[in-house]
């Protein structure tokens, strides 16, 4: 049952293991989205690259999407406006709008499900809000609407419309870009030093280094672990409930949203910090029992987001003293458009073109932030916790998952099956339970 719809429709294909050294200008590390859309664009632009996997390709977070496609990312382009500006706001909004176009592209000759539909970001609780992100946008030049009342089963008191946004079934579209890639799986990245990656008993030399591995894992440069926390969300699947004409998400990090896929609703919510507790699947349930009892329960599955200290992501130089080494992480929940941004912005510095939209995902940017400082309070609180069941990436106590039979760590999201596997990182090896 715990699975996602996704997982259950879709067949990737496998590719083999890298068991020799080897060389190649340009080193992908991590098989989700991001990872392979860069490796999709290097390989049509004839550049030499290798794209390693420490599992299978879209195994971990990329598996688990709700799979919208859209540059309405919450309640974003008022909060980059009074934090950095008109011209951050309206370069944010250009680079995701291509990204839009690109998979609109892309999707006609791939058949994924793709299907155009209006997005809302409603709230339930506060309108002015909502009138001031529609402000935002339409400053910007994009036309976004405001709605009181909207197809859901419950009243709100607004919502904000992106037009022509999308949704597709992201495995599908991966089963076709992946094909004849320069790809190994089962090639678990342990370190990384300059121009040289290592993995088992073999290493591979770069000039350039991408790492897409969803929360950077080298602790010595880009304080990454400073700038990041996970935060874990839900999504259940149902038969016999509402057929939705458009894609909803509400503004409260702890909301609900919804979209249909064939005949199923999806409904997500129930999210907290990793570590922490949460509404999980029962919120969800709660919420289908009220406004959909009739519904029949098919897929329930969980997803982890690595969440930046300002909403917007960090895409580009892993830090300073780096030149040569790349990532791109923080997508807070947004990961579809922001993987392909990230493709975009990556691949031209990799060649060293210069791309007008790369200072605002910037990962140098300033990290004074409000989130800075409770991320330094979550970690803190955690080392002075007693307890000898710690996570190996920086020490902190390991909290028991009893919903979902694991270890997850409250600092920075690592998390181990009950007995200390690793399941996500950035930790690079099993716990000790």
């Amino acid at each position: 049952m715990k699975k996602s719809v996704w997982s259950d429709s879709t067949n990737l294909a496998s590719f083999e293991q890298l068991e020799k050294n080897t060389k190649t200008d340009v080193l992908i590390i991590g098989g989700g989205l991001c990872g392979l859309l860069c490796a999709y664009f290097f390989d049509r632009s004839g550049i030499d690259y290798i794209l390693v996997e420490g599992d299978k390709i879209a195994s971990g977070t990329t598996k688990n999407t709700t799979a919208k496609i859209t540059f309405q990312h919450g309640l974003i382009y008022d909060k980059i406006i009074r934090c950095y500006g008109k011209e951050a706001a309206q370069k944010y909004l250009m680079i995701n709008k291509k990204a839009a176009d690109i998979y609109e592209k892309l999707c006609k000759s791939i058949n994924c499900d793709y299907e155009k539909k209006d997005s809302y970001v409603y709230s339930v609780r506060d309108r002015k809000i909502i009138e001031n992100e529609v402000n935002a946008v339409n400053s910007l030049g994009f036309r976004a609407k405001f709605y009181d009342t909207t197809e859901l089963p419950f009243k709100v008191e607004g919502a904000v419309c992106f037009p022509d946004q999308a949704q597709f079934n992201a495995q599908k579209f991966i089963a076709e870009i992946s094909r004849n890639l320069k790809i190994y799986e089962n090639t678990f990245i342990r370190d990384i030093a300059p121009h040289t990656a290592y993995c088992g008993n073999a290493k591979i030399n770069a000039e350039k280094i991408i790492v897409a591995t969803h929360f950077p894992f080298i602790n010595k440069h880009g304080n990454y672990f400073l700038k990041l926390y996970q935060h874990r969300s839900y999504v259940s699947a149902f038969e016999n409930a509402q057929s939705l004409n458009g894609i909803y998400v509400d503004e409260d990090e702890k909301g609900m949203s919804f979209r249909n896929y064939k005949n199923l609703l999806l409904i997500g919510g129930g999210g907290h910090r990793t570590g922490k507790y949460g509404g999980n699947w029962n919120e969800i349930n709660n919420l289908t029992q009220k406004y959909y009892p009739k519904a029949n329960l098919k897929y329930q599955w969980s997803a982890q987001d690595c969440m930046s200290l300002d909403g917007i992501p960090y895409i580009g130089q892993y830090s300073k003293n780096t030149p040569d080494l790349f990532t791109a992480s923080g997508f807070n929940k947004w990961g579809i458009t922001s993987s392909m941004v990230s493709a975009i912005l990556l691949c031209d510095m990799v060649r060293g073109k210069k791309n007008d939209f790369s200072d605002v995902f910037s990962p140098q940017r300033s990290i004074l932030k409000e989130q800075l400082f409770i991320n330094i309070f979550e970690t803190t609180a955690s080392l002075l916790t007693p307890s000898t069941k710690r996570c190996p990436h920086l020490g902190c106590t390991l909290k028991r998952n009893r919903l979902e039979h694991s270890w997850d760590c409250p600092c920075h999201g690592s998390r181990f099956e009950e007995n200390g596997k690793l399941i996500d990182n950035p930790a690079t090896g099993d716990a000790n339970i």
